[in-house]
């Protein structure tokens, strides 16, 4: 399979990529990275410039496309770039065979594990998980196999129902830091603070990034966790 690796996982310090491509070797797979360009257009599209984001999109879609036809399951690491081709790239390409034809068919890890009939679920009884669903991973791709996953470990699982507050760079930009740590002390935070022995997951680089900055509580994604377990 085909592990496309984002740039938030690129330029960013983040270790989802790496057990990702350890889980899946370990499973029996042999990932292969894409080294190309293909960039999905998320910060274009979350900044309003769509014109940008159609060349970022039609040049990206052109390069993932040709693995999809040939049957190679294309793996996202960072939720808000996968859940592009199942909503923005559509809307703002709906002519572009290539992108149709990734429509549905880059997954996230919980759904390409789904489908492999071979795949346990460690065994984590006796542990307790905070999970907190990105945005676009719940609302667009959608949360049900992670969740499935999760609850086979045997782990005591609670998920939170609120955003984590920082949501791209709304959290960052001037005038929004009180909004985004009002948003973040809502839920995700006293969820956190609750369990302080709690595994936290949290696949989304701006969630991850948010627990570090106002709990100082450290994080993993669903492809750590399966990966050191």
């Amino acid at each position: 399979m085909l592990i496309w690796v984002d740039s938030f996982s690129d330029c960013f310090e983040s270790n989802s990529f790496a057990a990702m491509a350890q889980l899946l070797v370990r499973l029996g797979y042999e990932p292969e990275v894409l080294n190309e360009t293909a960039c999905c257009g998320l910060t274009w599209i979350s900044t309003g410039q769509l014109d940008g984001a159609r060349r970022q999109l039609t040049n990206a879609a052109a390069v993932l496309a040709p693995y999809v036809a040939e049957g190679v399951p294309v793996i996202g690491v960072e939720p808000s770039c996968t859940a592009v081709w199942r909503s923005d790239a559509p809307e703002l390409l709906p002519d572009d065979a290539n992108v149709a034809a990734l429509n549905g068919a880059v997954l996230t890890l919980a759904e390409f594990l789904d489908r492999d009939p071979d795949f346990t679920a460690p065994d984590l009884s006796g542990h307790t998980i905070v999970a907190q669903p990105h945005c676009h991973h719940a609302s667009v791709l959608g949360w049900a196999r992670d969740r499935a996953l999760l609850e086979a470990t045997g782990a005591e699982l609670v998920v939170v129902g609120g955003c984590c507050g920082l949501a791209g760079n709304f959290g960052v930009e001037r005038g929004h830091h009180d909004v985004s740590v009002k948003v973040f002390e809502h839920d995700l935070g006293p969820a956190v603070e609750a369990r302080p022995d709690a595994i936290v997951l949290a696949d989304g680089f701006s969630c991850q990034t948010q627990l570090t900055s106002l709990a100082d509580r450290s994080s993993m994604s669903l492809a750590e966790l399966l990966a050191t377990h």
